[in-house]
C-alpha cells in the first residue's frame, strides 16, 4: 500500500455551493478568483494538496452537476462544500449521489463519528458523502469552517489511497 501512496500524482478541484455568494458574485471560476468571504473554499485551497480548479455555484441540482461535469476531466478528485444540510434548499447530495458509480459509505460514517466527538448529537444533521464517478473521487462536505477542517483532515489521510483504488492501481 505504501508504494502506490508515494507513486501517484493527482489534482483536486473545489466547488463551493452557495446561493447567497452566487447572488453576490455570480458564477466564479479559478483558484485566483475565490471570493474573500468564501472561507470554506479558501480553507480547502489552503489545506488540500494540488488544488487546481475552483467553481462557485448556487444551490441548484442542475448547476452543481454542470460544475462537476465541467471540471471532472481535469482532476482526480472533487471536493464540494455547502448544500449538504437538511433544509429544502440544500441539494448537493441530491445532485451528486445519483450520478456516482459507487458510494464510499465509510467517509460519511467516519465524518459523522468524528463530528459527534466534537459537537455531540447535532452530528446527526450532517450528510457528508463521498463516491466514485468516472474513476474520480467526489467528496461532499458541509459548508461550515469546522466541518471543512474535519473533512480536510480525513481527505488528506485517504486521498492517495482512494484515488489509487478508483483508478484500479491498487
Amino acid at each position: 500500500m505504501e508504494e502506490h501512496k508515494k507513486a501517484i500524482e493527482f489534482k483536486i478541484g473545489v466547488i463551493t455551493v452557495s446561493t447567497s455568494r452566487f447572488k453576490k458574485y455570480g458564477r466564479v471560476r479559478g483558484i485566483k478568483n475565490i471570493p474573500n468571504d468564501d472561507e470554506s473554499g479558501r480553507l480547502l485551497l489552503e489545506n488540500l494538496p494540488n488544488v487546481c480548479e475552483y467553481l462557485l455555484v448556487p444551490d441548484s441540482i442542475e448547476e452543481i452537476r454542470r460544475a462537476v461535469y465541467e471540471i471532472l476531466d481535469d482532476v482526480d478528485a472533487l471536493v464540494l462544500t455547502g448544500g449538504t444540510g437538511i433544509s429544502p434548499k440544500d441539494v448537493t447530495i441530491e445532485a451528486i449521489e445519483p450520478i456516482v458509480d459507487k458510494k464510499i459509505d465509510g467517509f460519511g460514517e467516519i465524518f459523522r463519528t468524528l463530528s459527534y466527538n466534537e459537537i455531540g448529537v447535532d452530528a446527526i444533521l450532517s450528510r457528508a458523502f463521498a463516491g466514485v464517478m468516472a474513476q474520480k473521487i467526489v467528496f461532499c462536505l458541509p459548508g461550515s469552517k469546522k466541518a471543512v477542517k474535519l473533512g480536510t483532515e480525513i481527505i488528506k489521510k485517504t486521498i492517495v489511497h482512494l484515488i489509487s483504488h478508483a483508478k484500479g492501481l491498487a
